[in-house]
């Protein structure tokens, strides 16, 4: 589904008025979660799921094929984790 599908199904769920309004809805979310995110915050929507951040640790790998050896710095990364109420709704479709 793509940006644009998505929005459409916004629209239509929550019954906004243009596809202007819904996408406007959309942006909001999404830069709320990073704002949120970027401030190592955790946003909790009780039957969706938990956005949250972890710490990970610096790793260090080999390219295959050759001898070359990269390392990947310490980051934060985000992290999604499933509410019941969709694991469920997704696991029965």
């Amino acid at each position: 589904m793509t940006k644009a599908d998505f929005v459409e199904l916004v629209q239509k769920n929550g019954e906004f008025e243009s596809k202007a309004a819904a996408e406007r809805a959309v942006k909001a979310f999404t830069d709320s979660i990073t704002e949120a995110l970027v401030k190592k915050e955790s946003v909790a929507l009780v039957g969706f799921g938990t956005f949250t951040t972890v710490e990970v640790a610096e790793k260090s790998g080999k390219v295959p094929g050759t001898d070359k050896t990269y390392t990947k710095p310490a980051h934060t990364a985000p992290k999604f984790k499933m509410g019941k109420t969709l694991k469920d709704a997704v696991a029965n479709a």
